[in-house]
C-alpha cells in the first residue's frame, strides 16, 4: 500500500507543516492508526485534515476500483478455463464432481457480486453528476414544489375554516401499544417510508467508505463545511451535515414549540399519523374525529429530491434550511436518507459518541474513518454525554404524571403495560425515598437532612430498596413502548384539565371544568400581592413555567440507562439540599474509556484532532490504554505554529512591582496585599500594551471579589483612565453584545484615542471567553492569567474520580493518577484560554502568566510546545515589564 504521498491538493501554497500534517494524517489512515494530532489554531489545521483525509479517501476508492476490477477479470477467467477443463475431463468420482460444482458456485457467485457493486458505483456516480449539471431538472423540481406549496397552502386555508369536534378518540395516539418483552416484532424502517415508496432502489444503500468528522459546536461545524467548500474537493465530494431536530426542523408550526424535546414529540407523532393515514387509505375503516395532522415536508419523493442535492452539492445547515423551504421538504430526514452515499458526514460530538443516539441517527461505524476535532477536553465529553442527574422536583413530578396517566387509562392498558409501569413507579418512587422524601406530596414542603453521599451502583440500588428490579428489561420496555413520549403528549393534552404538576387530582369532568377557573383567580390573587416584574424576570418565569409543564420523564429514562453501567464504572452522588425540590441524584462516569472502546474497535481508523492536546500521556493512558488500544496503534503528530517566533512574549511574573510575590493559592489570594498588586501589573501593563487587553481569573466568585476590591481602593478608576472595562457576562446571550462592544471600543481609540489606548476585558477561565472565540490581532495584544485555575479538589465527584484513577492507572514520575488529573485539568485551561490572543501568521500577542507555580518546571512542561519554548520566567518584575516595553515598541516601529 502506498502511505507516503507527498503531494496533496490545497487552494493555496500550504506551510511546511501544513504538509507534515496532511502526510502524517494520510499514513494513519492508510495504515488504520488512532492518531492523536495538534496543531495550534492559526495553522489551517482544518484545511489540512480535510485535504489530507479526503486525498487518502479519494486514493483509497481508486484502489478498491481497481482490486475489483482485477478479481473480475481473474474471476471470469477462471470460470472460462474451469469450464473448457470440466468439458474435457469427465469426472467419474462423486466427491470430486461434488467439490468441482462447490468451487464453480462460490466463483460464480464473487463474480455476480463484483459486477452487481460495480454497477452499483456507476449507477450512484451517474446519478450524482447527472444531479450536479442538470439545471433544468433542478428548475423543474423547484416549480413542481413551489405548486405543491401552493396547493398546500390552500388546503391549510380549507381546513382552518373547520372546526375540530373534542372527542375521547384522540386518546388513541397516547396509549402504549401492547408490550411483549420476549417475543419483539419486527420494528419498521427507520426513515418511516413504506415499501411502495421505496420503489426507486438507491433509498436502500450499503454504506460507503467515509469520514465521519464531529466537532463540538455548531458553529465550529459550519466553519468545517465552509472551509470544504474553499477546497479542492468541493466539487466532487458528496457531504451531509447532520443536527438536530431543533436546528434542522423547517416547519415553522413545529419549531414555535421552542424546546428540543417537544420538538421531537411533536415530529414523532405527525411521522405515526402519517403511517395511519397510509394505513387507513389502504381501506381500513378509519375511527371517528379530528383529522390528524401529518407534516407536509415529509413526502418520499420530496425527501429524495432534497437527498439529492444535499449529496449534489455542499451544504452547511443555513443552506440546508433554505433548501428545504425552497423543496418543501424535511431536511433532518433528507439529510439523514444522504448518509450512507455520503463521503464525508459532519456532525455534532453526542452523535457519535452516544451509542442510542449512534443507532437513532443511523449511524454505522464499522470499517469507517472518524475524525474527533477540538478534542481537548474529550474524555471530560465522554463522562458528561453519559452522566445524568434527576432532582427531587423532577421525580416527583414523574412519579405524578405517570400515575395520573396509569389512573386514567387503566382500562385500555394491557396487563404486561401496566406491569412495566408499575415497576417504573416503584423505582420512582425508592430514588425519592433514598433523598429523603415522599411521593404523593409537594417537593417543595419536604425538608431533606443536608449533606453529600457516594454510592456505588450496587450499594445505591440496595439503598434505594430497587435491586429486584431488572432494569436492563426496564430498559428495554422505556425504548419498545415509547412510554416517554406518550407521557409528554398526555400532559401536554391535560394540563389544566386535572392533571396535576404535584399533587393527585381526580380526572373528572367537574375538575377538569373549573381547573382553568382556578388558575386564573390565583393569577389574579399573585398581581395583587407582587410588584410589577421586569421582562428579563417574566421572561425567566415563562422559560421556568414551560420546563415544569413539560414532562420529565425523558430525563428519568436517561437515569436508569446510566445505572445499568458496570458497577465500578461508575458512581451514584446524592445532594440532599434542604428541601426535597433541591435535592438531587446524579450518576457520574468515571470511566469514559468503556464508551469510547466501541468507538475505537468498530472503526477503521480514528483521529483525535485539537489545538492543544497537552498532555498526551494521560490522554493516552484514560482513554485508549483503559479501552484496550495497543501502543502500537496509536501514532500521535504534533507540530509548531507558522508564527515567527519574536511574534510571541510568554513570561512567567514571580514578583510584582512592589517586590511582593505572586502566590494565587487558595489561602493567599483574598489577601488585600495580594489583590493590590495585581492592579498595579494591570496597570503597567495598560501603560505599555496598544489595543485590547484580556485578563482571566481562575473563577467568577474570585473575579467579582478583586473587582469590588479594586472599586473600593480606586485601582478600577486607574484602569479605567488608561482602557475602557468590560467584564464577562455571565448569560451565554450576551456575550456576543459585549465582545461587539469590546471590539468597536478598540477600533474606535486605534482611529482617534480620546484618551483611552483600547480596552481591558475581565474573564473568566473555562467561562463563556475561554473557548471558540477570538481575540485575534488588536482585540488580544495580551494575556493575563492571573493564578492557577485549579478546579475544587473539595468536590466529591472529583475526590472519587481521583480515587478512581489512583486505583485503576499506573502511577508515574513519582506522582499519582489522581494528582495528576488536578494538574491537567488546571493547565488544559490555562492553555485554551491563552492560545486565544494568536490567530494567524502575521499576528503578535504577549503572554502574561501572574504566579510563581508556573514556573515549576514540570508546570512549564504541560504548556504547548510553541509557546513553552519561547517562555522566559522573570524572578523581579523590572526585567519582565522591560522585555514588554520592548517588544511592543519594536512591533510598533514595523508597522510605522
Amino acid at each position: 500500500m502506498d502511505n507516503g504521498r507527498t503531494q496533496f491538493p490545497f487552494p493555496y501554497q500550504p506551510y511546511t507543516i501544513q504538509e507534515k500534517f496532511m502526510q502524517a494524517l494520510y499514513s494513519a489512515l492508510d495504515q488504520s492508526k488512532v492518531g492523536i494530532f495538534e496543531s495550534p489554531t492559526g495553522t489551517g489545521k482544518s484545511l489540512s485534515l480535510i485535504c489530507g483525509a479526503l486525498s487518502w479517501l479519494t486514493d483509497f476508492e481508486e484502489r478498491r476500483r481497481q482490486e475489483a476490477a482485477a478479481l473480475l477479470q481473474e474471476g471470469e477467467t477462471v470460470l472460462s478455463s474451469s469450464v473448457a477443463e470440466s468439458s474435457t475431463t469427465s469426472s467419474s468420482a462423486e466427491p470430486d464432481w461434488i467439490t468441482d460444482f462447490v468451487q464453480k458456485k462460490a466463483e460464480r457467485d464473487l463474480v455476480s457480486k463484483l459486477k452487481e457493486d460495480e454497477l452499483k458505483r456507476k449507477k450512484r456516480e451517474e446519478r450524482l453528476e447527472m444531479i450536479r449539471n442538470n439545471v433544468q431538472l433542478k428548475y423543474a423540481m423547484k416549480r413542481k414544489s413551489c405548486e405543491e406549496d401552493e396547493a398546500f397552502k390552500l388546503l391549510q386555508l380549507s381546513k382552518e375554516e373547520q372546526t375540530e369536534a373534542p372527542g375521547d378518540q384522540d386518546d388513541e395516539e397516547l396509549i402504549i401499544a401492547e408490550y411483549e418483552s420476549d417475543d419483539e416484532s419486527k420494528s419498521r424502517s427507520r426513515f418511516c417510508a413504506d415499501e411502495e415508496e421505496e420503489e426507486d432502489d438507491e433509498v436502500v444503500e450499503e454504506h460507503v467508505t467515509k469520514i465521519y468528522y464531529c466537532s463540538r459546536t455548531h458553529s465550529q461545524l459550519a466553519q468545517f463545511v465552509h472551509e470544504v467548500q474553499k477546497s479542492p474537493f468541493s466539487k466532487d465530494i458528496s457531504l451531509v451535515t447532520l443536527g438536530s431536530r431543533q436546528n434542522l426542523c423547517v416547519n415553522e408550526e413545529v419549531r414555535r414549540l421552542g424546546s428540543i424535546q417537544r420538538i421531537n414529540d411533536r415530529c414523532m407523532e405527525m411521522q405515526k399519523n402519517k403511517h395511519e393515514k397510509q394505513h387507513h387509505e389502504e381501506g381500513v375503516k378509519r375511527k371517528r374525529g379530528p383529522a390528524k395532522t401529518v407534516c407536509p415536508y415529509n413526502k418520499a419523493s420530496a425527501l429524495q429530491q432534497m437527498r439529492d442535492e444535499v449529496l449534489g452539492t455542499v451544504h452547511d445547515i443555513e443552506q440546508l434550511l433554505k433548501l428545504g423551504r425552497e423543496t418543501h421538504s424535511c431536511p433532518y430526514y433528507a439529510t439523514r436518507l444522504a448518509i450512507p452515499p455520503a463521503q464525508l458526514v459532519v456532525l455534532p460530538y453526542q452523535m457519535v459518541l452516544h451509542e442510542a443516539t449512534r443507532r437513532a441517527a443511523g449511524i454505522q461505524l464499522k470499517g469507517q474513518v472518524v475524525i474527533i476535532d477540538e478534542a481537548h477536553n474529550l474524555s471530560d465529553t465522554l463522562s458528561c454525554i453519559h452522566s445524568a442527574e434527576l432532582t427531587g422536583a423532577q421525580l416527583c413530578r414523574a412519579h405524578s404524571q405517570l400515575t395520573q396517566y396509569a389512573d386514567r387509562f387503566k382500562a385500555r392498558l394491557k396487563a404486561k403495560n401496566l406491569m412495566y409501569v408499575k415497576q417504573i413507579l416503584f423505582v420512582i418512587e425508592g430514588l425519592v425515598r433514598v433523598l429523603g422524601g415522599k411521593v404523593g406530596q409537594n417537593p417543595q414542603s419536604q425538608t431533606t437532612q443536608a449533606g453529600t453521599e457516594m454510592l456505588t451502583i450496587n450499594n445505591f440500588l440496595f439503598k434505594a430498596k430497587i435491586d429486584n428490579i431488572n432494569l436492563f428489561k426496564l430498559q428495554k420496555y422505556f425504548e419498545k413502548s415509547m412510554i416517554s413520549r406518550k407521557l409528554v403528549g398526555f400532559v401536554e393534552k391535560y394540563a389544566g384539565s386535572g392533571v396535576s404538576v404535584h399533587t393527585q387530582s381526580g380526572s373528572n369532568k367537574e375538575n377538569r371544568r373549573t381547573e382553568g377557573l382556578n388558575r386564573y383567580l390565583q393569577t389574579l390573587q399573585n398581581n395583587q400581592s407582587t410588584a410589577p416584574v421586569s421582562s428579563e424576570d417574566q421572561q425567566g418565569s415563562v422559560e421556568a413555567e414551560k420546563v415544569l409543564s413539560a414532562s420529565p420523564m425523558m430525563q428519568v429514562e436517561g437515569f436508569f440507562m446510566s445505572l445499568t453501567n458496570s458497577n465500578a464504572d461508575g458512581r451514584v452522588v446524592l445532594h440532599r439540599q434542604g428541601t426535597l425540590s433541591e435535592s438531587s441524584v446524579k450518576f457520574l462516569l468515571l470511566n469514559p474509556a468503556v464508551h469510547f472502546a466501541q468507538v475505537l474497535k468498530e472503526c477503521r481508523a480514528v483521529i483525535i484532532a485539537g489545538g492543544t492536546m497537552q498532555p498526551v500521556s494521560d490522554f493516552k493512558q484514560e482513554l485508549l490504554f483503559s479501552a484496550g488500544v495497543g501502543e502500537d496503534r496509536i501514532t500521535e503528530f504534533s507540530c509548531g505554529h507558522v508564527i515567527p517566533p519574536e511574534n510571541i512574549l510568554p513570561i512567567v511574573l514571580c514578583s510584582g512591582p512592589s517586590g511582593q510575590e505572586l502566590d494565587f493559592t487558595f489561602q493567599n489570594r483574598d489577601s488585600p496585599r495580594m489583590m493590590d498588586e495585581t492592579g498595579r501589573i494591570l496597570s503597567n501593563i495598560c501603560n505599555v500594551v496598544p489595543g485590547g487587553v484580556v485578563c482571566f481569573f481562575p473563577s467568577y466568585e474570585y473575579s467579582r471579589r478583586i473587582v469590588s476590591h479594586w472599586e473600593a481602593s480606586g485601582a478600577l478608576t486607574r484602569l479605567a483612565n488608561k482602557k475602557k472595562i468590560f467584564q464577562e457576562p455571565k448569560r451565554a446571550n450576551q456575550v456576543e453584545q459585549v465582545l461587539n462592544e469590546f471590539t468597536r471600543c478598540i477600533q474606535r481609540c486605534a482611529l482617534d484615542s480620546c484618551g483611552l489606548t483600547g480596552a481591558l476585558l475581565f474573564s473568566v477561565v473555562g467561562g463563556k471567553m475561554s473557548e471558540g472565540i477570538n481575540f485575534s490581532d488588536d482585540l488580544g495584544r495580551c494575556v493575563v492569567m492571573v493564578g492557577m485555575p485549579y478546579p475544587n479538589i473539595k468536590s466529591p465527584e472529583l475526590q472519587e474520580k481521583m480515587t478512581y484513577l489512583d486505583k485503576h492507572l499506573p502511577h508515574s514520575g513519582g506522582r499519582s493518577p489522581g494528582q495528576a488529573l488536578i494538574e491537567n485539568l488546571c493547565m488544559k485551561a490555562v492553555n485554551q484560554s491563552i492560545g486565544r490572543a494568536i490567530r494567524h501568521r502575521g499576528d503578535y500577542s504577549s503572554i502574561v502568566l501572574c504566579d510563581r507555580r508556573y514556573s515549576r518546571p514540570a508546570t512549564l512542561s504541560k504548556l504547548p510546545t510553541w509557546i513553552k519554548d519561547r517562555t522566559s520566567t522573570h524572578p523581579s518584575f523590572g526585567p519582565a515589564f522591560a522585555a514588554l516595553r520592548k517588544f511592543f515598541l519594536e512591533k510598533k516601529q514595523k508597522r510605522v
